[in-house]
């Protein structure tokens, strides 16, 4: 292949990749992958390798001196870009993979990837000191006065904080027997439900991407079966908060009075601020 040709496919491999960080960005779905602290490192990263690609395609077909004299029969026709791997193999290997997983990917984990992840661990196993000593301490008397209140009387709470009170007495003093509304991603109960009256509630805890991800989830019992909700769905529940303990393991448990399905929210995922 020709270098100059060679030169274009890989420019426009680097265009394709910049393409991608950019396109992430203006749609939105970057919210998902990246914590609010790395996204502009990854628009940078699109804009320059816009730019080196765009600079890389319109000088494809100049010539330029390599710097060291060449001598000899082989002199003429040296070629510093040969590669032992076809040109076209390489753009393929370049572009084919990103193209599929753009799109393919549903941005969001199956219930095995949760599962592996640690959605059924107890509560005890997520050891994040630093995370529950970050959430600021309160009482009952200062949910009362602070709190945000449904009108019918719910007090409304973030998956992350009715999480973290099974780890913190004090929390827990403040919350229990709480009613408390809270919303989150909709999944089954595999653990501790011989009746069938349980699901899972999770949102997923992002420290910078989606690799390191956890999910933070808390128990629904209904006391009955279930209404029908779409696995991964968004769900806002409201009922009265427990921390029983059950075979061992301190559980938050959320006695469910309703439960309706609900828009996700702008921010998907609990970013670190």
């Amino acid at each position: 292949m020709k270098p100059t040709l060679r030169r274009i496919l890989f420019s426009l491999a680097v265009l394709l990749w910049s393409g991608v960080l950019l396109y992430f960005h203006a749609s939105g779905r970057i919210n998902v992958y990246l914590a609010p602290d790395f996204r502009p490192i990854a628009l940078v990263g699109g804009l320059g390798l816009a730019v080196l690609g765009l600079f890389n395609l319109f000088t494809a077909g100049q010539s330029a001196d390599c710097g060291h004299d060449h001598e000899g029969a082989d002199a003429e026709g040296h070629d510093h870009e040969a590669s032992d791997l076809p040109p076209l193999t390489a753009f393929l290997l370049m572009v084919v993979p990103v193209a599929l997983s753009v799109a393919w990917t549903k941005d969001e984990y199956s219930a095995n990837a949760l599962t592996s992840k640690g959605l059924y661990d107890a509560p005890a196993d997520f050891n994040a000191p630093f995370l529950a000593a970050s959430l600021p301490p309160f009482t009952r008397e200062d949910i009362e006065k602070s709190q945000p209140k449904t009108d019918d009387g719910f007090y409304k709470f973030n998956l992350m904080e009715l999480f973290f009170a099974a780890g913190d007495r004090e929390m827990q003093k403040a919350l229990d027997g709480l009613k408390v509304e809270t919303e989150g991603r909709w999944i089954d109960e595999i653990q501790r439900n011989p009746n069938g009256t349980r699901k899972r509630l999770y949102r997923l805890f992002i420290t910078c991407c989606a690799a390191d991800s956890r999910p933070i989830p808390i128990v629904l019992e209904f006391g009955k079966t279930p209404p029908e909700m779409p696995e991964n769905g968004w769900v806002r529940v409201a009922g009265v908060m427990t921390f029983p303990t059950e075979e061992g393991i301190l559980q938050p448990v959320l006695q469910v009075e309703r439960a309706l399905a609900a828009e996700p929210p702008y921010e998907e995922s609990f970013m670190r601020e």
